[in-house]
């Protein structure tokens, strides 16, 4: 008995103490239920989050799933903010920030989350003011864009270099599909390859009573798409013109893509049916500012009525804008028509007076970035310009005889003649053999000057130095020269590397006075940040002594005259150069356009001619 009434007195104390505690086995903070809720939330863990929830477990999990449907959403994030407690009732705000996906803005929002004892569980109390304070019953979320068309690459006069393609987006009109969305994409999924939920997405996200563009084809894939899309009723198609076909020079212009589910997945996040791609040249430098950002709107809707009940948050979007070139449209058109008569050749112009590219051409293979701008060629002999610099500071004199034999023997490195340079009996001056490109002359000089001054020279005129422009790029490269052999081959071109367009600065210099780095594009200052590419660099302009001005143009002049570079009327100015068994070049000037030609098993003067003449002749 004295046990039992012990027992009695012990369950009576716990009974009280209970009452007391508002339930024995309670959470002792909502913390708990908050951060499962949010991350369930954040994580589409809907399940979780739905089991914090004191609602429907179904409609919760439907709620937080058509919530990032009708935001077309790439990801939700939450923070909480604080937490307080009164009783059996608890109150957690959190801050918000909704992705809606690429070339779409940050969507940041105060919430919060009531929350009350349940069975002595901390429970979210359920209502759609959860997902967002002014979201009501029989409401839901909409995203209301209006996208901006592409703007076109231009040239320095502001024309257009593309011209318009006509473009199909097949899409759909919301409320016209009733219950048959779900049905659609999945008949537009099989045949385009995209996922079935992004188009739905596209479809939930939308105003239901405006035209939602779902894919974009080019003119050739819709005449091959149009039987199986004209299957499907409920798909519209409308057409657009787009400025995509790039005109001259094509691949510094670069080409475009209207969005495709490998570039979608690419790109990550939401875009948009009609959304353009940059994939190559200039318009995959500058894709942001091209396409600039969208206008967009977050709304709520009315279920019933599809009309806008409330404007939660809005957006102008970032106004797109043209990418201004240097882009010459008559001096680009006589660089084609003139390397169209080579077999494999790249042309590049500039304006001798600022650097700034007005042409650039290739054919035979030749590609306009990755050779005419960025190519690592031999420099040959054309790289006497610059050695001339150093040799002339040295104390050289252009009338000074040098003999040209057949071959010759520097420090151990052995040097050939080639062509009319070769052989000669009767000893021409310094300007004769660098008219005539003769190595073994020129490589003769070796002793003549400090490997320093060499290096000097070449980094005045550009070699090595750190511009860059939005497009790949080669500024050429300059050896460590450590013996008389190394000082010949570089007099000689022949352990240097340059690209056409750094040996077009280098006839600008002398052409003008002044080094300047190139120019390609003048606004916007700076590519798309977002592409992977260098920054754009413009080292200050550097000077060219007078003395080697005064010594150099008579050569240069010299290096074309009576040669085929020297066609139409006006002086020419440079050199003809070979590097090697199979390149030639030409770098020279005449009037206020500075070129370089480099040409496989063809004769660069020739091309450099027939520009020289389209330009007196435009016809």
């Amino acid at each position: 008995m004295r046990r039992l009434r012990r027992t009695l007195s012990a369950t009576a104390t716990l009974a009280v103490a209970c009452t007391m505690l508002t339930g024995c086995f309670e959470e002792p903070s909502p913390h708990d239920a908050v951060r499962d809720f949010l991350v369930g939330w954040q994580t589409e863990d809907y399940d979780l989050a739905a089991g914090r929830a004191d609602g429907d477990q179904a409609t919760v999990r439907k709620a937080l799933s058509d919530a990032k449907l009708e935001l077309d959403a790439a990801s939700f994030r939450f923070k909480i903010k604080n937490l307080s407690m009164n009783g059996d009732e608890s109150t957690a705000a959190f801050r918000a920030e909704v992705d809606l996906g690429e070339n779409n803005p940050l969507w940041e929002y105060d919430g919060t989350l009531p929350l009350h004892l349940v069975d002595g569980t901390w429970k979210v109390r359920w209502s759609p003011s959860v997902l967002h304070p002014e979201l009501k019953e029989g409401q839901r979320f909409a995203v209301d864009i209006d996208p901006k068309p592409r703007q076109p690459v231009v040239d320095r006069t502001g024309e257009a270099l593309q011209t318009d393609s006509v473009v199909y987006s097949a899409g759909v009109y919301p409320a016209r599909l009733g219950d048959q969305a779900e049905e659609v994409v999945a008949r537009l999924s099989e045949i385009t390859g995209y996922a079935q939920d992004r188009l739905l997405s596209r479809i939930r996200s939308s105003p239901p009573d405006k035209f939602v563009p779902l894919v974009t084809f080019g003119g050739s894939l819709y005449q091959k798409m149009k039987p199986r899309l004209d299957d499907i009723s409920e798909i519209e198609t409308q057409k657009q013109d787009q400025p995509v076909n790039p005109d001259a020079p094509r691949q510094i212009v670069g080409t475009v893509s209207a969005l495709t589910p490998e570039y979608e997945q690419k790109l990550g996040g939401p875009q948009r049916a009609g959304d353009s791609v940059g994939k190559s040249g200039l318009q995959q430098a500058y894709q942001s500012y091209l396409t600039g950002s969208t206008q967009t709107r977050v709304i709520t809707l009315d279920l019933k009525t599809g009309k806008e009940v409330a404007l939660l948050k809005e957006w102008p979007g970032r106004q797109n804008v043209s990418v201004q070139t240097t882009i010459d449209r008559g001096i680009q058109a006589a660089a084609e028509q003139a390397v169209a008569d080579s077999d494999t050749s790249a042309l590049v112009a500039v304006d001798r007076k600022t650097g700034e590219i007005r042409a650039v051409a290739t054919n035979g293979g030749m590609h306009q970035e990755k050779d005419a701008l960025a190519g690592k060629y031999p420099a040959g002999t054309a790289f006497s310009i610059v050695a001339a610099d150093a040799l002339v500071r040295a104390g050289m004199d252009p009338k000074q005889r040098l003999d040209c034999p057949q071959e010759r023997t520097v420090g151990g490195a052995r040097f050939v003649a080639a062509g009319q340079a070769a052989g000669s009996t009767t000893a021409a001056t310094f300007q004769d053999n660098f008219a005539k490109g003769c190595v073994t002359a020129l490589a003769s000089l070796a002793r003549r000057v400090e490997a320093d001054e060499l290096r000097k020279s070449a980094e005045a005129f550009g070699v090595g130095q750190s511009w860059r422009l939005p497009l790949k790029s080669f500024s050429g490269s300059f050896p460590k020269l450590s013996s008389d052999a190394d000082k010949a081959k570089a007099i000689a071109g022949q352990n240097v590397e340059v690209s056409p367009l750094g040996m077009a600065l280098v006839a600008a210099a002398v052409s003008s006075g002044t080094w300047r780095s190139p120019v390609l594009v003048t606004d916007p200052k700076s590519p798309d940040p977002s592409v992977e590419t260098a920054p754009i660099t413009q080292p200050a302009p550097v000077p060219v002594d007078p003395r080697v001005l005064a010594a150099l143009r008579p050569m240069m002049r010299a290096g074309a005259f009576g040669t085929t570079a020297q066609a139409g009327k006006g002086k020419v100015y440079g050199v003809t150069a070979t590097a090697g068994d199979q390149l030639t070049w030409f770098v020279g000037w005449q009037g206020d356009v500075a070129l370089a030609v480099l040409s496989k098993n063809y004769n660069a003067s020739a091309v450099a001619g027939g520009f020289f003449q389209a330009l007196q002749d435009p016809s």
